[in-house]
């Protein structure tokens, strides 16, 4: 499903070069829950968003569901995003001017998709969200605000969702709360994960944890 072969990203020039990423290999299987974990700096974001499309590497190779990012123009990788790619971002990213219904469908409205209704009222009972549809993120909770970018991430029915650090911004219990329902609605509907996270006690509901670490951690 994800294969990523000495995966480099380089900031800068010569001496005030910064190797974000330096050499990275992964692979993720369909349908497996993948959390990355490892200290600020160590490239997690980075990696996440070269996974993604949101970011060019300086080198190597990144293929997701049988597509090579290397060969995609920029409006080749906007559509693989919409295609592929369910995100779920720390701060929700939800748009404000929007009810919870309008967020929810905005991939589709982008792409210009067919609403699967049925998958909807499914995904929106599942993440017990049946009362906020018309409500806008403002008057949501922390939690509430989070299912909801888990719902649009879904409703896409992207091969990946790639959640970065998708509980930091709320308390423990909202956080496993919310951890455990991505990870059951991930499973659900057979879609990959990769949840970037330092919370090793959230790390342990993945079916694989994977460590980053920096170079000077290497020499420590």
């Amino acid at each position: 499903m994800i294969t990523v072969r000495n995966l480099k990203k380089y900031y800068g020039r010569g001496n005030s070069q910064v190797k974000a990423l330096d050499g990275i290999d992964l692979d993720v299987a369909r349908g497996e829950f993948a959390a990355i974990v490892g200290a600020s700096g160590s490239g997690k974001t980075t990696l996440l968003n070269i996974i993604g499309g949101l970011d060019i590497p300086t080198e190597g190779e990144v293929t997701v569901d049988g597509v090579n990012l290397a060969g995609l123009r920029e409006e080749q990788l906007a559509v693989f995003r919409r295609k592929k790619i369910g995100f779920i971002f720390q701060n929700y990213n939800l748009v404000p001017t929007l009810t919870v219904k309008e967020n929810i469908l905005f991939p589709l409205d982008l792409d210009g998709s067919v609403v699967d209704h049925g998958l909807l009222a499914e995904i929106v009972n599942l993440l017990g969200l049946e009362e906020k549809m018309q409500v806008y993120p403002a008057a949501l909770s922390g939690g509430q605000q989070q299912r909801t970018a888990i719902a649009r991430a879904l409703i896409s029915k992207p091969s990946v969702i790639l959640a970065d650090e998708p509980t930091g911004n709320l308390d423990s219990r909202n956080g496993q709360n919310v951890a455990g329902l991505l990870k059951m609605t991930a499973h659900l509907y057979h879609r990959t994960l990769v949840m970037i996270t330092h919370n090793q006690e959230l790390a342990q509901l993945a079916d694989r944890i994977l460590y980053m670490i920096t170079s000077r951690n290497l020499n420590e």
